[in-house]
C-alpha cells in the first residue's frame, strides 16, 4: 500500500529527510493514519534510528533549525520552510508507571510499534510513501474503523492511563464502520478505572474537549456512561443529554462547551481545567438554557454563535431543533445597535436615574423586535 498525500513531497518535508539521508527514517502515527483517510495533517511525525545528537548534528549541517524538545525521550524538533517536524529515536519501554515510561533507544520499528497504543496509530511510511505495518493488523483496523489497543489492552492501559481516554476520542473520530466497539478494550477500560485518578486534570480536559468536538461523539461518551469512565472523570454528566442534543443540532459546527453544557456533571470547569473564557462561556449556556429570553435578544446580548448554541440547548426540552424564525430574529438581534446614548438623557436625567432610563428603553427596543427608532424611544419617555 502506498500513502498518496501533498505534504510527502513539499519542500520542508524533503529537507528534513534530506538531513537524515543515510538514516533510517519514516512518517509515523496520525500523518500516516490520516493521509491513508484523505483526512487534514497538521502534524507530521517522523522517526529514525538516528540518535537525537546525530538528529541535531545533521539538522545542523543542513542548515535547519533543531529545538530539543523532548530530547530525553528521543525527541527533536526541527524546523524546515517554516514548519515543525517532530524527529523521535525508535524506542522500546523499559519500564512504566501508568502515565510515564522510561525509554531506551531502538534500531527496530517493530520494537517501536510494540509501545503504541492502537493498531492503526502503528502505521509507518517510507520516504515515498510506502506503508509499513509491523503489527499486521493496523492498515486492515484502520480500513474497518476497527480500533483496537496493541496486545493485551490491560497492560497497554497499564502503562499509561490516559489511554482509557484516548480509547474514547479515537472512538469518536474514526467510529467503526459497522457501529460496534472493541468489546475487549472497552472491558479493559472499564477495569481499570482507578488508574484515571494518576491524569492531571489538564489532560483529562485536554482528552474531553477533543472528544466533544468529534462530528458525533454520542456514541462515544455513551460508551464512557456505560463503562463507568464518564462518571469518574465528570460525576454527574449524562450521556443520554448529549445523545438528543446531538439528535437536533443538525449542520451547526462542533462546539465542546454547548456539549458540556448539556451532559451536565458537577464541577466541570475544575475538574476539566477549563480556561477562564471556557468555564464563562460553559456558565452562560447552563444558566440560560432554562431561562425565557427572545431569539432575538439572546442574539444581541451574546451574539449569533452563542445564541445559536442557547437555542439549540433549549430545543432538549421538546427534541426539536432551533426554528429557522428564531435563528433568523437571533441574527438580526446580534447585529443591531441600540439607537439611544447616554448624551441623548442628560438633560432629563442623571445618576442612577440615567442608567434606569437607558435600561428601560433598551427593554422597550428589544421587545419591539429592534424596530422602534431614537425619536420613537425618545418620545415615549
Amino acid at each position: 500500500m502506498r500513502l498518496e498525500a501533498p505534504w510527502l513531497t513539499e519542500p520542508g518535508t524533503q529537507a528534513v529527510f534530506d538531513a537524515l539521508d543515510g538514516c533510517g527514517a519514516w512518517f509515523v502515527g496520525g500523518c500516516v493514519r490520516d493521509g491513508l483517510l484523505e483526512r487534514p495533517v497538521e502534524d507530521i511525525d517522523i522517526c529514525t534510528d538516528a540518535r537525537p545528537a546525530d538528529v541535531i548534528a545533521r539538522a545542523k549541517t543542513a542548515g535547519l533549525r533543531a529545538i530539543p524538545t523532548g530530547i530525553d525521550h528521543g525527541t527533536v524538533t526541527l524546523i524546515a520552510a517554516g514548519r515543525p517536524f517532530e524527529i523521535t529515536t525508535l524506542r522500546r519501554d523499559i519500564d512504566t508507571d501508568g502515565r510515564h515510561a522510561q525509554v531506551a533507544f531502538s534500531d527496530r520499528l517493530e520494537e517501536d510499534a510494540a509501545r503504541r497504543d492502537f493498531t492503526m496509530n502503528a502505521l509507518y511510511a517510507t520516504r515515498d510513501g510506502t506503508v509499513i505495518d509491523p503489527n499486521g493488523t493496523g492498515i486492515a483496523d484502520l480500513a474497518a474503523r476497527h480500533l483496537r489497543f496493541i496486545g493485551d489492552p490491560s497492560e497497554r492501559i497499564a502503562e499509561d492511563y490516559l489511554r482509557i481516554l484516548r480509547f474514547f476520542r479515537f472512538f469518536a473520530w474514526y467510529a467503526p464502520v459497522d457501529g460496534g466497539i472493541d468489546a475487549e478494550g472497552l472491558a479493559a477500560c472499564a477495569a481499570g478505572l482507578d488508574g484515571l485518578a494518576q491524569l492531571s486534570r489538564e489532560r483529562v480536559g485536554a482528552e474531553t474537549r477533543k472528544l466533544l468536538t468529534a462530528p458525533d461523539p454520542a456514541c462515544a461518551v455513551a460508551a464512557m456512561d456505560q463503562s463507568g469512565v464518564l462518571s469518574a472523570i465528570l460525576p454527574g454528566a449524562e450521556a443520554k443529554m448529549l445523545i438528543w442534543l446531538t439528535g437536533i443540532e443538525g449542520d451547526i459546527a462542533p462546539n465542546a462547551m454547548r456539549r458540556l453544557a448539556a451532559m451536565g456533571g458537577e464541577d466541570a470547569a475544575e475538574r476539566l481545567r477549563l480556561s477562564k473564557a471556557e468555564a464563562t462561556l460553559l456558565a452562560l449556556y447552563r444558566s440560560e438554557m432554562g431561562k425565557t429570553s427572545s431569539a432575538g435578544e439572546l442574539g444581541y446580548n451574546y451574539g449569533f454563535d452563542a445564541a445559536r448554541d442557547i437555542l439549540s440547548l433549549r430545543g432538549l426540552v421538546d427534541g426539536r431543533p432551533a426554528s429557522q424564525e428564531d435563528l433568523d430574529a437571533a441574527a438580526i438581534g446580534a447585529d443591531a445597535v441600540f439607537p439611544v446614548k447616554a448624551a441623548d438623557l442628560l438633560l432629563i436625567y442623571s445618576g442612577p436615574a440615567l442608567g434606569k432610563a437607558l435600561k428601560t428603553l433598551e427593554a422597550r427596543w428589544i421587545a419591539s423586535g429592534f424596530t422602534l427608532t431614537k425619536d420613537a424611544l425618545l418620545h415615549a419617555l
